[in-house]
């Protein structure tokens, strides 16, 4: 199966749509921000005070605008030129400077050691080259600086709810086709190989997972089926939360280790 990016331009109009598609990333917000926020207040004790974050792979600007709120300067870059176009629409219409422009995480646009943060989200299973985009978020990190992700784990769980339920199955899919190919789904291990690698200590990972039963998420699809509810409603009812159990998708953060080129 190959991943089908291109519903990112097709789709892009989406983003802050509250009936469109790509708008369900949005109620994914509150589990893996917060997630995110709990890390650089509670567990980093950090106050960003404007300092630089690179969003890799920022879509229509969803997370960039969490970060940029709780005071970060925020540059998002992504392949989609249509997406960014909506990123930019939106931040200026609720008043927020974001920095974005076109490029991929695998050829980052910018200088070693320009960043204090660098995140990616619904980004590392989707890209054509996992390791480039390790090694180029190291480059344009700084020294000490934060690597913060989600992404899925390969297997069994992960296959049958996010590929067959979400996506195959015509009586519960509610994805376009394509839009993820399990293969490219990462273990954990895997990820924490390829972080040390390049230079980052990783400090944690937690799982995500819906926090109701395979009933109720059955449930919640044949109504999106039906047309009862939209596509931000199916995530929201999902209610994903922090959990122990990483066998569908996991969290985690990184520091950054020591400098220079790898």
């Amino acid at each position: 199966m190959t991943v089908d990016n291109e519903l990112y331009n097709r789709m892009s109009e989406t983003w802050w749509d509250e009936k469109g598609f790509l708008n369900n990333l949005l109620a994914y917000n509150p589990v893996r921000f917060g997630y995110f926020r709990k890390v650089l207040f509670d567990k980093l004790k950090i106050e960003p005070n404007g300092g630089r974050a690179l969003d890799i792979g920022c879509g229509g600007g969803i997370l960039a605008e969490e970060f940029a709120r709780v005071g970060y300067k925020v540059t998002g870059i992504d392949p989609s030129e249509p997406s960014l176009e909506e990123a930019r629409k939106h931040a200026k219409e609720v008043g927020l400077d974001i920095e974005y422009k076109v490029g991929i995480g695998e050829d980052i646009p910018f200088d070693n050691e320009n960043f204090d943060m660098v995140y990616t989200c619904d980004v590392l299973e989707h890209v054509t080259n996992l390791e480039k985009v390790i090694r180029e978020t190291a480059r344009v990190l700084k020294s000490d600086g934060i690597y913060m992700y989600d992404t899925f784990n390969r297997t069994f769980l992960s296959k049958l709810i996010m590929i067959k339920l979400l996506q195959e199955w015509s009586w519960t899919s509610f994805m376009p086709g394509n839009v993820h190919d399990w293969d490219m789904f990462i273990k954990p291990r895997e990820l924490l190989e390829l972080l040390g690698r390049y230079g980052f200590k990783n400090q944690e990972q937690v799982g995500i997972k819906p926090g109701v039963n395979p009933l109720k998420i059955i449930q919640t699809l044949r109504k999106r089926k039906r047309g009862e509810i939209s596509y931000f409603e199916v995530v929201q009812r999902m209610k994903f939360r922090e959990s122990g159990d990483k066998s569908m998708a996991y969290t985690g953060y990184a520091l950054k280790k020591f400098s220079g080129e790898n």
